[in-house]
């Protein structure tokens, strides 16, 4: 299992949008010459936090995107529900049922009703690893950055984008 790029650049995005929501909205522009990466790549990715409700645009020259939601609300499942999508990683496709000993017309009861052992596995690691990431918001990051970034790169971060 990975989650794509995309998973970083939101969360680092939504980070930045976070620490500077005093200067207000910022453009795509900014986040993705900040980043190093191309604003329709990083538009993209916008595109889908603002359908999940996490971001809003504001239009016009001074334009850009803000939160949507307060940094406490906002949780690194929501930005990578958004990103990805909601699926299991692990898609169980029954394939103990084609198992060349079963009679196909026939198959035991325990194979039709009872729910595939290595599925529930699956899906519990899965759903410990989703409550994981419900826990953390983009708060606790912003919390947590800010502990380990000298206020020297604090205040040149914050005067880059207010520029």
């Amino acid at each position: 299992m990975q989650y794509s790029v995309g998973v970083e650049y939101a969360l680092h995005c939504l980070l930045h949008l976070a620490e500077n929501s005093k200067i207000g909205n910022i453009g795509i522009k900014e986040l993705a010459s900040y980043q190093g990466v191309s604003e329709t790549y990083l538009s993209k990715i916008f595109t889908k936090l603002k359908k999940a409700g996490i971001l809003i645009s504001i239009t016009g020259v001074k334009g850009g995107y803000e939160l949507a939601k307060l940094p406490d609300d906002i949780s690194f499942w929501d930005v990578v529900e958004a990103v990805e999508g909601s699926s299991y990683n692990f898609q169980c496709h029954e394939i103990r049922q084609r198992e060349i000993i079963l009679d196909q017309s026939n198959l035991p009861e325990s194979y039709e009703k009872c729910p595939c052992l290595i599925k529930t596995v699956m899906t519990e690691a899965e759903e410990l690893m989703r409550d994981s990431l419900r826990k953390k918001s983009i708060s606790w990051l912003q919390k947590e950055v800010s502990k380990k970034m000298s206020k020297e790169l604090s205040d040149k971060k914050t005067e880059w984008f207010e520029k």
